[in-house]
């Protein structure tokens, strides 16, 4: 038997794309205010782009805390603190599954919160009486870092970025109708990837 091993990564591509649109739509959330972020000169080719100096945004344990301060109020998945974290910081930032998870690992080591396994054998991450222990001795810190990305996202703020905001907000709808009212084929998920990353490329080269 002769594999074509063409047809087997592209359908294991299109898989990966099916099982992942949730972590695709939160990942897309996380950018709405992406326009609002630094200022990027404009470049003509999308391989020449000139590579942005980043900021830091968390300092030592910062993380650690803010996630604990957020699964204080209600147990959480994962995605739950990507998605979450991102609010917070604003900006178009989206914190990575390689930050999230192993910062709800360390938590998890610590003993500052529990998992739980849902009916999918998803992880779902409950603050501890230790965590809270913990949180309350570090509560000057947790809101030195909420004030900070508070104060951030007003600098941020600016009505000129609205139509933009506009337009993800139509893309996040246009995608979550899909996805809720309709079973998508591996066809129409390549389809709807491929014009995500034209769309990318396009609006980098402007």
């Amino acid at each position: 038997m002769i594999l074509n091993f063409d047809v087997l990564f592209q359908g294991l591509r299109l898989q990966f794309l099916k099982n992942n649109l949730r972590y695709i739509l939160i990942v897309l959330s996380c950018i709405l205010d992406m326009s609002k972020a630094q200022k990027v000169e404009p470049f003509t080719d999308l391989e020449i782009a000139p590579v942005l100096r980043k900021q830091r945004l968390f300092e030592v344990g910062q993380m650690k805390l803010l996630a604990l301060h957020l699964i204080s109020f209600a147990p959480k998945y994962g995605y739950d603190l990507i998605k979450e974290v991102g609010e917070i910081v604003g900006g178009g930032y989206c914190p990575s599954a390689g930050t999230i998870y192993p910062t709800l690992n360390y938590l998890e080591e610590q003993q500052f919160v529990q998992v739980a396994l849902d009916g999918a054998e998803r992880k779902q991450y409950r603050i501890t009486t230790l965590g809270l222990k913990h949180l309350e001795v570090e509560q000057a810190n947790v809101e030195k870092i909420l004030s900070r990305f508070d104060t951030r996202k007003q600098i941020q703020n600016n009505e000129q970025y609205l139509d933009i905001k506009r337009a993800m907000e139509n893309l996040k709808a246009s995608l979550k109708l899909k996805i809720q009212h309709s079973e998508l084929s591996a066809e129409q998920i390549r389809v709807i990837a491929e014009q995500i990353d034209q769309a990318a490329v396009n609006i980098a080269r402007l």
